[in-house]
């Protein structure tokens, strides 16, 4: 009886070296991400971190659905590569049912100081420091932070460089292409990158410290991270985005811990109250929200600039920008535009007023403008420029021409119907817009349409233009227009703008 005890313990033994060393290295290589990266949680009532199988393949599972791979809970090639990527070392606490980000702490104050401690020798001091200066401006755009870079005095948080053999962290680094970069909660205040790695701006090769600090210091104050994969605060490093701009998700973290970021009035100081002339009335200042609009372009620099009598503003992902006069920017342009329209064919600006164009470079007026336009006739309605033919559409009334920058056009067979092209469009036009989405919207009377790739007026149109286009619904308030796109909704003018001259 002994004797078959003994057998039996010898064989359970054999089974468990077996089953150990039947352990694929992948599957191995996954279950260290799982642990190291908090989808799996080291037991307490156990003596070693073992699991089962179920707690394996759900943890598995929760990965893959928080990087919108299948949920099969198994090692797929899909999921070693994702798990490759250069990411940031801090864990991954929205793994859990929910998939939400979590807000790890906050600190106490709003006023921060920072202090950098070593360089990146791929950048040298300048640069780094600039880097990380404007990597601490992404937040105190958008929330009520302001932060200090101090040189010599203690401060709130602290940023350093080092490699894997450091001894000045309790969490060395890996080497480089793995993890880039780790930071504590508030308010302990540290922010460690990899030295490893070859950090730069500017440019797509190595790693942009920009981008990385920005997301570093989101864990500095208090945000963890995101489950949106174009998101600052998502986990993987995505690359250098020359127009990198936040995501609604960040926006909305940082709000939640510490407000949103309001334009301060002096103490004791009251708004201006100017005498006004009755024969010349101060020019009106323009609502965005709820004003119609006089043009709409997509123009330099990947800026949408909406205009309306004598002010123009940008709508960004963080809402529409500070109102200016229009001349402020386009040095010469007057106010009262008829259209205006963006051509990323040559990166000429043009502006349409009465029987007169302007064209830009940029904000510099080109040399011998404003022209007189003799080929269409004045007071346009509105343009848009057709990435499908490389082409200028200009519209008035019920007709459109097709004017080429580059080559002679025959507006002799102009104007033809709007209709006859853009099915379902109205007509005439208030203002008309290719949006980065690609999508064509024209603007009438308070209402928009959006046509299709075949040119016709999706179903459902025409919507409200200011309960769309110029309000925020309910669950949408941090959304601007690049993620509203990419949620397959509409690009809405925000309501935290700021009015100035």
């Amino acid at each position: 009886m002994l004797g078959w005890e003994l057998f039996c313990q010898v064989c359970a033994l054999v089974l468990t070296a077996c089953n150990a060393a039947s352990t694929r290295p992948e599957e191995q290589e996954a279950r260290g991400y799982l642990l190291r990266f908090g989808y799996l949680q080291k037991p307490l009532e156990r003596p070693r971190a073992e699991f089962t199988d179920a707690e394996i393949a759900e943890a598995m599972r929760s990965f893959q659905m928080a990087f919108e791979l299948p949920a099969t809970g198994l090692v797929d090639d899909a999921t070693l590569e994702q798990m490759r990527q250069p990411r940031c070392g801090v864990e991954d606490p929205f793994n859990q049912k929910t998939l939400k980000y979590l807000l790890l702490g906050r600190w106490r104050k709003k006023n921060l100081t920072y202090r950098i401690y070593t360089y990146t020798h791929d950048m040298g001091a300048g640069a780094t420091r600039s880097a990380i200066q404007a990597a601490f401006k992404y937040w105190s755009d958008v929330a009520q932070l302001t932060f200090q870079e101090v040189r010599h005095a203690r401060a709130d948080i602290h940023i350093s460089f080092h490699g894997a053999s450091s001894w000045a962290c309790s969490r060395p680094f890996d080497g480089p292409g793995k993890v880039l970069g780790h930071a504590d909660v508030p308010e302990e205040g540290t922010v460690h990158f990899d030295e490893d790695e070859l950090w730069t701006e500017g440019t797509h090769r190595g790693v942009n410290l920009r981008i990385i600090a920005a997301h570093e210091i989101g864990h500095a104050l208090g945000l963890g991270h995101s489950r949106y994969p174009t998101a600052l605060m998502a986990p993987v490093y995505s690359g250098y985005r020359p127009h990198f701009r936040l995501h609604f998700d960040d926006i909305s973290g940082i709000q939640a811990l510490y407000g949103k970021k309001t334009l301060a009035m002096p103490f004791g100081t009251l708004p201006a109250l100017s005498p006004t002339s009755p024969s010349s009335p101060p020019a009106k200042v323009p609502d965005p929200c709820t004003d119609g609009l006089d043009a709409l372009m997509f123009g330099p620099f990947e800026q949408t600039y909406a205009f309306k009598g004598d002010y123009a503003w940008s709508v960004t992902d963080l809402g529409a920008g500070r109102l200016k006069k229009i001349p402020s920017l386009w040095k010469g342009l007057p106010g009262q535009l008829d259209a205006a329209v963006h051509s990323p064919r040559t990166g000429r600006s043009y502006f349409f007023k009465g029987d007169k164009v302007w064209r830009y470079r940029g904000f510099q007026l080109d040399p011998g403008y404003p022209k007189a336009m003799t080929r269409v006739p004045a007071k346009i309605d509105a343009a848009f420029y057709w990435p499908r033919n490389r082409k200028i559409f200009l519209f008035k009334g019920t007709g459109y021409w097709q004017w080429d920058e580059l080559a002679w056009s025959n507006l002799s067979a102009y104007p033809k119907k709007i209709s006859q092209l853009f099915t379902g469009a109205p007509s005439p036009l208030d203002a008309a817009v290719v949006w980065e989405n690609g999508a064509i919207y024209f603007f009438k009377g308070g209402q928009y349409w959006r046509l299709n790739t075949q040119l016709r007026a999706e179903k459902g149109y025409p919507l409200s233009t200011a309960e769309h286009w110029m309000q925020l619904g309910p669950g949408l308030l941090l959304l601007g227009p690049l993620a509203l796109s990419l949620m397959g909704q509409e690009p809405p003018c925000q309501l935290h703008y700021q009015r100035g001259a």
